[in-house]
């Protein structure tokens, strides 16, 4: 099924880049009392798995290589999982071409529809900083954002990219001693639907067509013949032609 079909449009990796670049110029400002402006800090962006940015952000220091503690806050998102979208699914008869020469065009059949769960970490280390990144982000998402993705560059193929925002959530980890460094983790459930393509195949372009109409199964008594023909006949899909027809044997 898949022998000679090797191919990577890359889709997952273009998502996954338009949705962290969305996220990629946060700011958190801190106030004194009297309200003014002491600290701008531009919240920094990964693609890591909770786990591990946890993992990183609880690490002491270590001295002798003049590492420094993670600076709070911060921010990472992974893939959860993948899910069939049955309901955007459409005929696989359908598809996509795009002319490359004068006797070639290039096509795709229609694309199979996925969705995309995808958490984004939020790690601060108290509460005004969340709700600031909380504020900047939830404003955007009713409950979706579109971006435009080129899912396929060489058959100019764009799609608008629904982003859902579905849920918010988030914790307070402070437990232990005083040793113990506070971190208030928030989790934003995201929802991308994408659409994966198949190969590209390499098709000539059909510029003339012949029917021959028969009476009888074994084809041997021929009643009439009909054959239609671009004019011109070097016609490319995208130029303005018309058709000439011719019948009768």
């Amino acid at each position: 099924m898949f022998e000679g079909k090797t191919f990577y449009h890359q889709t997952t990796r273009r998502a996954v880049i338009a949705f962290g670049v969305m996220f990629n110029n946060l700011e958190v400002r801190r106030r004194d009392a009297a309200g003014n402006i002491i600290q701008t800090l531009r919240v920094p962006l990964a693609y890591a798995a909770k786990n591990k940015m946890l993992a990183r952000i609880q690490a002491l220091p270590d001295a002798d290589k003049l590492e420094k503690q993670v600076i709070l806050p911060r921010m990472s998102f992974e893939v959860i999982s993948f899910e069939y979208d049955g309901a955007r699914k459409i005929n696989n008869v359908n598809s996509f071409s795009q002319v490359t020469s004068q006797t070639k065009a290039n096509r795709v059949y229609g694309p199979t529809p996925y969705n995309i769960t995808m958490n984004l970490y939020c790690y601060t280390k108290n509460q005004d900083d969340g709700l600031q990144i909380f504020e900047q982000i939830v404003p955007a998402f009713n409950p979706d954002f579109n971006v435009t993705v080129n899912y396929i560059p060489e058959l100019g193929i764009k799609h608008d990219l629904p982003i859902i925002l579905n849920s918010v959530t988030f914790q307070d980890d402070f437990e232990g001693d005083l040793d113990t460094r506070r971190t208030i983790i928030w989790t934003y459930t995201f929802t991308l639907k994408l659409y994966y393509y198949g190969p590209t195949e390499s098709q000539s372009i059909i510029r003339s067509a012949v029917a021959n109409v028969f009476n009888d199964p074994a084809f041997d008594q021929q009643l009439d013949k009909y054959d239609i023909t671009t004019d011109p006949v070097d016609a490319l899909p995208t130029d303005t032609f018309k058709y000439v027809e011719n019948n009768g044997l």
